[in-house]
C-alpha cells in the first residue's frame, strides 16, 4: 500500500539581511523566527494525529533546517532529493527592485509564461511530480512530507488544479512554513488542504520573487 497523504511544506523565514533573491546560493540559513516557523509546521502535522512515515527535503540549507523539527517529532531521518530544489534564476544574488530597473535585464522578462528568466515551469513540474510519486510509493503507510520552496510548491498546485503555469509571483498562496496537502487516486493527484500554522505576519524576509 502507498502513503495516505503527501504534504508539501515550505521552509521557514531565511536570514537575508541584503534582501537578495537567494535562489540556490549556499549558506542561506533560517532566521531565528524561521526556526520557530518550522517547528510550528511540524507541530501542526503532529497535532493532526497523522503518522508521518517519510521525510524528504531539498539539498539547500534552509530546507534541511526546516526538516529538522519533523525528524525530531516523528523520529525519521530526512532523505535529501535534488528534484525538489529551488529553480534556477538569472537574478540570483540580486535585489529585484534594482535589477528590474536596469534595461539590460529586460530581455529576461520577454516570455513570462516559460519563464524566460529561469528554469522552465514545465521542467519544475516534471521533477516535482517525479519526486512526489517516489515519496508516495516508498511510504508503505501513513503520510509523507516534502520540505521544498515556494515556487516549486505553488507551480505544482497550479498544475494539479489544472490552471496555467504563468502567474504573478506576488499572488502565490504559499506562505512561510505553509502546508499544502495532497492525496492520490490511481494516477491523479488531488489537493485536499492548505494551512498556514506558522505566525509569519512579522517576517522580515517572505521570499524574494
Amino acid at each position: 500500500m502507498p502513503a495516505d497523504r503527501l504534504h508539501l511544506v515550505r521552509h521557514g523565514e531565511v536570514h537575508n539581511p541584503r534582501g537578495v533573491l537567494y535562489g540556490r546560493l549556499p549558506n542561506y540559513r533560517l532566521s531565528t523566527a524561521g526556526r520557530t516557523m518550522a517547528r510550528e509546521a511540524a507541530r501542526y502535522l503532529h497535532g493532526l494525529g497523522r503518522p508521518i512515515e517519510s521525510l524528504v527535503c531539498s539539498p539547500l540549507q534552509r530546507t534541511q533546517e526546516s526538516a529538522e523539527p519533523f525528524a525530531e517529532l516523528f523520529g525519521i531521518p530526512p532523505f535529501v532529493d535534488g528534484r525538489v530544489i529551488e529553480p534556477t534564476n538569472v537574478f540570483e544574488g540580486k535585489r529585484m527592485s534594482r535589477a528590474l530597473l536596469n534595461p539590460l535585464n529586460w530581455r529576461y522578462l520577454r516570455r513570462p509564461e516559460i519563464p524566460s528568466w529561469g528554469e522552465p515551469y514545465a521542467q519544475v513540474i516534471a521533477r516535482m511530480e517525479a519526486a512526489m510519486q517516489d515519496a508516495w510509493t516508498r511510504t508503505p503507510s501513513g503520510d509523507a512530507v516534502i520540505v521544498s520552496h515556494q515556487l516549486p510548491i505553488w507551480i505544482t498546485h497550479l498544475h494539479i488544479a489544472g490552471l496555467p503555469a504563468r502567474h504573478d509571483p506576488r499572488r502565490r498562496r504559499c506562505a512561510l512554513s505553509s502546508v499544502t496537502s495532497f492525496e492520490r487516486t490511481g494516477d491523479v493527484w488531488v489537493e485536499v488542504g492548505y494551512a498556514e500554522p506558522a505566525a509569519a505576519a512579522g517576517a522580515v524576509d517572505v521570499g524574494a520573487v
